[in-house]
């Protein structure tokens, strides 16, 4: 199906249309609580395994390589843009780790992250689930932006893929959120408005994305760049770690392994 016809409609309306998807693709998720009050360990690994994956693949092929080749065809020395953007990414929410407060699942109070804080346990749950969310919503952003500057069907098909990939990958993050909110005493209601809740963060950071690249045209090898790294922080920082804990690590990895070559195989037969 040719889908040129959205190359006629604004790269930040299309953002907020693709983030809006990824956001509901979390809210499905999210609704799993209504069906199911526990979670299975290997189940959790398996899908927080996937979403490693995905986001590992999507920072490479829709993000990384991308801006490697534009720098490529301006002429620029093409690893500049994306060592210093992927580097910038990783700063950027190393910071945001170091002072938003929040608290992972699982974990007791005194183990809580960021500046001292008297919010409670709830919210502080909810802040760890949303800034996983951040990058997403931002490279999502960064990559229909880029129709702004390369308005072909490649870079929009790549743009697409990217937005399944991520949505993809939302939807057993929804469920490995709210499910275990509700073992935390939540109610099924309380859960699902929560878990649901985290992934707002995604059309609001995608539009920013967007923008951002329609102001500064000459930075986009860096901004897909300064997605790819602060994707990457994330899954080395939160979900590697918490789908490896336990016994059942192998399913982590093949989880991974099934993520990856999930948004391999979308961004290669779409873009």
């Amino acid at each position: 199906m040719k889908l040129d016809w959205l190359l006629e409609y604004s790269p930040i309306l299309l953002a907020l249309g693709a983030t809006l998807f990824t956001w509901g693709v979390t809210a499905l998720g999210s609704a799993m609580v209504f069906f199911f009050k526990n979670i299975n360990k290997k189940v959790l690994n398996s899908m927080l395994g996937f979403a490693s994956g995905v986001m590992i693949a999507a920072s490479f092929w829709s993000l990384l390589n991308p801006a490697i080749e534009m720098a490529e065809k301006s002429g620029n020395t093409p690893w500049i843009p994306a060592v210093v953007g992927f580097l910038a990414g990783g700063a950027f929410l190393f910071i945001v780790d170091k002072f938003l407060p929040h608290l992972h699942l699982g974990l007791p109070m005194e183990k809580a992250e960021g500046i001292k804080t008297s919010w409670q346990r709830s919210v502080l749950l909810v802040l760890a689930i949303t800034l996983h969310n951040i990058p997403e919503g931002l490279a999502v952003g960064v990559a229909f932006g880029a129709l702004a500057i390369h308005p072909d069907p490649g870079m929009l098909a790549g743009a697409i893929a990217l937005a399944i990939g991520i949505g993809l990958q939302n939807f057993p993050e929804g469920a490995a959120v709210s499910i275990p909110l509700r073992r935390e005493g939540f109610s099924r209601l309380k859960a699902f408005s929560y878990g649901q809740f985290s992934g707002i963060v995604e059309p609001i950071a995608g539009v920013i994305g967007a923008y951002l690249v329609l102001l500064i045209k000459p930075l986009l090898p860096y901004a897909l760049s300064f997605a790819a790294g602060a994707m990457i922080f994330v899954v080395v920082e939160e979900l590697i770690p918490e789908s490896q804990a336990g016994d059942e690590t192998d399913l982590s990895t093949v989880g991974a392994m099934i993520g990856f070559a999930t948004m391999m195989l979308l961004d290669v037969a779409l873009g």
